[in-house]
């Protein structure tokens, strides 16, 4: 069962193939044999799986199933989830249960899904590989000596090894694409505000996106379903009608106009990975697709601009973590001043204080115009050459990292790790959507193909996405850790 996509899952389901009860007993059994080896869940709710489950087939006893009624999925450790261990993989929040659940906690388990657990993720969001977590790195399935990429690394792991069919992650500034990239699975990163964000413990509030992480787009479009649509307790939500993200899927792609930006294919790009790239755009040309190059003349800028918002977003979130209200509270304070410095200082990891630091500064008196309102500005220019860019054509293409997932340990220098998100984060600072779909291997190792759209062009990234996945079948190859059966 595990082999199977989202959408094989719920088709069995309706058909009475499998119970959800033994879907979830099987990928609860994947779970406790493999996922010693991976570390992708921080918390396995396996008691409350198994009674959601018992549940699902109850309600299709009744014939009162959707059409993700009974299907297990998992949630990153960042979406708040009532009566569970909510830890955003840090230590500042290693004991919180929260008391009650997410928008897209809460829209999953309306539509009947069952939650197998919280997935491991870098601390608080923040990194590129999933090394970040207190509760250790996230190992990637095709080469345990890899990283999986972050922050929603434990999503990605647990997908493409077969824990669980589908997962939520979060991506701020390439979060979901790069780890999905990474694993060799699909994640669709929408268009901020597509998808509520309450609930979802903040690191960058203009930034921060949720969105699925599965083995296919056809997934991806009935999570979308799901999880999509207006939520009047985040004031950033739009109040924008929710297409069926699954009825543009078979659409034909003849016309199509593609657009490779030559500023994703220059200096730094692994030539493997191009390789790849450009291999899958032939694929695109076959279907009836034309390809011309365009240009994103500010993209690089966008690291710098993004690493002085978010982490000036970040210092704001972050500062509620005092050691008073809630969070980790440092043993026996001299006094109020010592209490809020050892508590912070004890509780959070060294890259988020490295954040925390560089966000403080940005915002200080003397630097806030220099820094903070010049890279709004700056974000405002790359927004506008995507808007450019869709004028003359349809979708953007090109790789989501540089290079394929690189081993453990092997970027310890921070600028390093943040020039892995250079083909990622101009994406967030727009407010576009993304999907990174399986296109091919260099070493061994998977290579993601980023496909890019304007505002609310979710149903054309996935239609976009979908052909290119009937036609090849890279997303359908699992890793050797994944054939495990017994």
């Amino acid at each position: 069962m595990h082999d199977k996509t989202l959408t094989e899952l719920a088709a069995g389901l309706a058909a009475g193939e499998f119970t959800s009860r033994e879907l979830t007993e099987h990928l609860l059994g994947r779970i406790e044999r493999l996922d010693g080896t991976l570390n992708s869940f921080i918390t396995v709710t396996a008691e409350q799986a198994l009674a959601a489950a018992d549940e699902a087939d109850a309600a299709r006893a009744r014939g009162e199933a959707g059409a993700l009624t009974g299907v297990p999925v998992a949630i990153k450790d960042l979406f708040c989830t009532e009566g569970v261990l909510t830890t955003a993989g840090s230590r500042m929040l290693a004991d919180f249960v929260s008391p009650y659940d997410a928008t897209v906690v809460e829209r999953l388990k309306a539509a009947g899904t069952v939650s197998l657990g919280k997935l491991n993720l870098d601390e608080f969001a923040m990194g590129s590989s999933n090394e970040n977590s207190a509760f250790g790195a996230v190992k990637n399935p095709w080469d345990t000596r890899a990283v999986p990429g972050g922050s929603s690394g434990g999503s990605a792991a647990a997908v493409a090894a077969g824990l669980a069919p589908a997962a939520m992650g979060t991506d701020t500034g390439g979060s979901i694409r790069q780890p999905a990239a990474f694993c060799g699975i699909t994640g669709l990163k929408p268009t901020y505000g597509r998808v509520s964000r309450w609930g979802i413990i903040a690191y960058a509030s203009s930034l921060d996106q949720a969105g699925p992480m599965a083995r296919s787009a056809a997934d991806c479009a009935l999570l979308m379903n799901a999880i999509a649509g207006l939520d009047p307790r985040d004031s950033t939500s739009v109040a924008r009608g929710v297409p069926d993200y699954t009825e543009e899927l078979a659409a034909p792609l003849a016309g199509l106009k593609i657009g490779l930006p030559r500023e994703y294919f220059g200096d730094g790009l692994a030539p493997e990975v191009e390789a790849a790239v450009r291999e899958a755009v032939k694929v695109y040309e076959s279907l009836g697709a034309t390809v011309r190059e365009v240009s994103l003349p500010h993209t690089h800028y966008a690291i710098p601009a993004y690493y002085v918002i978010a982490p000036a977003e970040a210092s704001s979130n972050l500062s509620r973590y005092d050691g008073v209200r809630f969070g980790y509270r440092c043993e026996a304070p001299s006094d109020l001043n010592d209490l809020y410095k050892r508590s912070r200082a004890e509780g959070f990891g060294e890259e988020v204080k490295r954040r925390i630091l560089i966000g403080t500064h940005t915002l200080s008196e003397g630097f806030f115009d220099a820094y903070y309102k010049k890279a709004q500005q700056v974000r405002r220019l790359i927004r506008q050459d995507f808007l450019d860019a869709f004028e003359e054509v349809d979708v953007l293409m090109g790789p989501a990292s540089p290079t394929p997932a690189f081993d453990l340990g092997a970027n310890k220098d921070p600028v390093t790790m943040y020039l892995q998100d250079i083909y990622t984060i101009a994406v967030n600072l727009a407010g576009i959507p993304g999907i990174s779909v399986p296109a091919g291997f260099a070493g061994g190792r998977p290579v993601g193909l980023q496909i890019l759209g304007t505002h609310f062009a979710e149903p054309r990234l996935l239609n976009v996405a979908h052909q290119f996945q009937q036609a090849t079948d890279w997303h359908l190859r699992r890793p050797e850790l994944a054939e495990e059966t017994a």
